[in-house]
C-alpha cells in the first residue's frame, strides 16, 4: 500500500518522535507517544515501534515513560529543520492538547496511603504556576471512599478550593 505523508522514513520517524518528545510538559506512556507521531499519513505503526525502541536503546529517550534526555534534545535541535513544516504544524496542534492535560495533571493530584490503625489517609493538591495552593488531608474509612474522593477533587478542583476558601473567610454571622 503506498503511504501519502511526509515522513516515510525511520530516521524521519525518529525525528518526529524526537520533536514531539522535546515538547511535551511531561513524561507520557507509549499510547501517547503513538498517538501523538501517527499524525502523518506515511507513518507505519510497525516501523514507528521500530523506531522508538531504538531511540531508548541508543539513549534519546528513557523507557517506562518515555522522555527525552540531553543527547536526544541535542539530536532534535540540530535535525528538526528537516521536518516538513506541515507536519510541524500538526505535531503543534496535538502538543497543546496535550501540555494542556499533562500540566493539569501535574497540579491536582492526590495520594493514598493505608493507615496502621486501619481506613486510608488520603491527601488531595491542587498546585498552580507557582506553588501549592491547596493541600487536603483526610481519613477515609474504607478503600472505596479513598477511590471515589480524588475523582471528584479532580473534576471540579478549582470549586472545592473556592469552597474551603469561602468557608474560612467567613465571619461564621452568615447563619
Amino acid at each position: 500500500m503506498a503511504r501519502y505523508g511526509f515522513i516515510h522514513d525511520k530516521l524521519d520517524m525518529k525525528l518526529l518522535i524526537l520533536y514531539f518528545m522535546c515538547r511535551v510538559a511531561a513524561p507520557v506512556d507509549f499510547a501517547t507517544v503513538t498517538g501523538l507521531t501517527v499524525c502523518d499519513d506515511g507513518i507505519d505503526y510497525f516501523d514507528f515501534a521500530e523506531a522508538l525502541s531504538e531511540l531508548v536503546d541508543t539513549g534519546h529517550l528513557t523507557l517506562e515513560l518515555y522522555a527525552i534526555t540531553e543527547k536526544g534534545r541535542a539530536n532534535s535541535a540540530a535535525c528538526e529543520s528537516s521536518l516538513p513544516f506541515s507536519v510541524k504544524r500538526k505535531c503543534s496542534a496535538q502538543l497543546v492538547k496535550l501540555n494542556g492535560i499533562l500540566r493539569r495533571n501535574a497540579q491536582v493530584r492526590a495520594e493514598t496511603h493505608l493507615r496502621t490503625d486501619g481506613g486510608v489517609a488520603l491527601q488531595l493538591f491542587l498546585d498552580d504556576e507557582t506553588g501549592n495552593l491547596l493541600t487536603l488531608e483526610m481519613f477515609c474509612g474504607s478503600q472505596e471512599q479513598a477511590d471515589r474522593l480524588p475523582r471528584n477533587f479532580k473534576a471540579e478542583p478549582e470549586r472545592i478550593y473556592n469552597e474551603v476558601l469561602s468557608a474560612l473567610l467567613s465571619s461564621g454571622e452568615d447563619g
